[in-house]
């Protein structure tokens, strides 16, 4: 099962916030649905060297909320935010509706399944080595703090005749462990060969460890302060 079942959409409604954040009736649904579609589709399509590693929507009955988080933001946003004008002027134009574009980035982009998957099949592409193409990206990840990663290559690898599967793990993968954060990412590579499918699964630790690494940093902050205050007064006694 964990082969098989996205281990995003295994873990929303559970551990993992959805990606679009909306109600609509049964005759808007379908024709909502399709439309977030086309701004995801849209965006990536024109801005594709910025790195985009996902975009969530909102939506509200004056707007539509659309958060983009990309690893070259600077490129997105423009000069003076000149970018930002005209990609919500165009997304209005495609949807009709009123468009909030909040543009944030990316700090780890080697932490980022989506972007590591991105970077592999454009090396392919440009008719790079796969093996080493996936042992740099298995590296940079796990040396930018990753307790796992997997990348998964198939088809006419080296220009094959026969098409195969490759795979490059490190660390652990717990697939069906729901407390892991599982980040995946996919990505197709059209060559001159033939298609390549790229997959990545990145662990980056558990969604408890997150919230209990929060708590403690909030009670710590919390207990410092009745201490100084301690020592200010004992030194003022002095």
């Amino acid at each position: 099962m964990g082969q098989k079942v996205c281990p995003i959409g295994f873990r929303v409604g559970i551990m993992e916030d959805w990606r679009s954040r909306w109600y609509a009736g049964k005759r808007e649904f379908a024709d909502l649905l399709v439309e977030d579609e086309k701004i995801r589709q849209f965006v990536k399509k024109k801005y594709s060297d910025t790195g985009i590693a996902r975009i969530e929507i909102e939506r509200t009955r004056e707007e539509v909320k659309v958060i983009v988080y990309a690893a070259r933001a600077g490129l997105l946003i423009g000069k003076r935010g000149q970018e930002v004008g005209e990609l919500t002027q165009q997304l209005e134009d495609l949807t009709g509706r009123k468009i909030n574009l909040r543009i944030l980035e990316v700090e780890k982009p080697e932490l980022s399944a989506q972007l590591v998957a991105e970077d592999i099949a454009e090396q392919l592409v440009k008719r790079g080595s796969f093996r080493r193409a996936m042992k740099r990206a298995a590296d940079q990840t796990m040396e930018a703090g990753a307790q796992g990663i997997k990348i998964q290559l198939s088809g006419r690898l080296a220009g094959a005749e026969m098409a195969r599967c490759e795979k490059e793990i490190r660390g652990r993968i717990p697939l069906q462990t729901l407390r892991a954060k599982i980040d995946y990412g996919f990505a197709i590579a059209r060559t001159t060969l033939g298609v390549i499918g790229v997959k990545v699964w990145i662990n980056l630790g558990a969604y408890l460890e997150e919230a209990s690494h929060a708590l403690d940093a909030q009670a710590g902050q919390v207990s410092k302060k009745p201490a100084r205050a301690r020592a200010r007064q004992r030194l003022s006694n002095e």
